[in-house]
């Protein structure tokens, strides 16, 4: 008996060490394996024809890894069982949205972690590749519009990619996408094989707005701009006071705009509390001081 229950006992312990490392496994797999975006820039070396480009979606990340929903950063994703039902066995990637400036409501559905089924029926699974060492991403996207043609599941949504031929119909394409509330889109090297990390294969184009605003203080610089400008405090259109320390040359800091004069800056939306996000010099505005 007593070397019976060794047995068992190094038997049992096999089995919970084995169990335990299997949902592991795929979630460092996910955190991993993970392919991320770097902000596109006009100059970049390959023309835009070369790209597939498509609406980013202000959702969550998802990727479903045949088994299991997950984050990009391999935690587990309590969505209903109807919900990944029709998934198949195969890796996906993909974004969990609702619908466009709408992800505070979206983010509240997807952690909570007992999930609603009348709340998750307003989401869908937005899905942009199927990743595969092997083949490149034109394929892929191929791939993924008929798997999920076959699969024909109400909430499981191929993401449409489309070509454009110069920098001006992209610009105007973003143009017209962000006016409907879009965050703005994603260029994927039509040629580039599927890899983890950051990559010029996979890019994010984000609009900026401008703006004017008037200069009402300078806050003083630190550190390699000390005795120079550290941030300008100004007052916009819509009365809302905030400070800009970005976009200066080293010049315009030793001699910055002055108190009373209209610059104008470029800032990526508002916070909930109406100021400018991210906001960043620009120029002093033409014609001169309070005109």
């Amino acid at each position: 008996m007593p070397k019976l229950s060794k047995i068992r006992l190094v038997y049992l312990a096999a089995f919970f060490i084995a169990a335990f490392c299997a949902l592991p496994a795929a979630a460092l797999q996910a955190s991993t394996q993970t392919q991320l975006a770097k902000v596109y820039e006009q100059d970049t070396s390959n023309p835009i024809s070369d790209y597939l480009v498509s609406e980013k979606y202000d959702g969550i990340r998802a990727i479903w890894t045949g088994s299991q929903l997950l984050t990009r950063q391999g935690n587990m994703i309590s969505a209903p069982a109807w919900f990944t039902e029709p998934l198949p066995a195969v890796w996906l990637d993909g974004e969990l949205w609702t619908k466009r400036q709408n992800f505070e409501a979206l983010s509240s559905i997807v952690r909570t972690q007992t999930p609603k089924d009348n709340r998750w029926r307003q989401v869908k699974y937005m899905v942009f590749d199927m990743p595969d060492a092997q083949q490149p991403f034109e394929e892929r996207y191929k791939n993924y519009s008929n798997l999920i043609a076959q699969i024909n599941a109400e909430h499981i949504k191929p993401v449409k990619q489309q070509r454009f031929h110069s920098n001006h119909e992209l610009s105007e394409h973003l143009k017209a996408v962000v006016e409907h509330g879009a965050e703005g889109l994603m260029l994927h090297l039509a040629t580039a094989l599927h890899q983890s990390g950051r990559s010029d294969a996979l890019l994010k184009l984000k609009p900026y707005f401008d703006d004017e605003a008037e200069v009402i203080a300078h806050l003083p610089g630190q550190g390699k701009y000390t005795d120079m400008l550290g941030a300008l405090r100004v007052r916009n259109q819509q009365d809302v006071e905030f400070s800009i320390g970005t976009g200066f040359t080293d010049a315009e800091r030793a001699n910055p705009p002055p108190v009373g004069s209209i610059i104008t800056y470029k800032y990526h939306g508002y916070t909930n509390n109406g100021v400018p996000r991210f906001a960043s010099f620009l120029r002093i505005r033409e014609g001169g001081e309070g005109e």
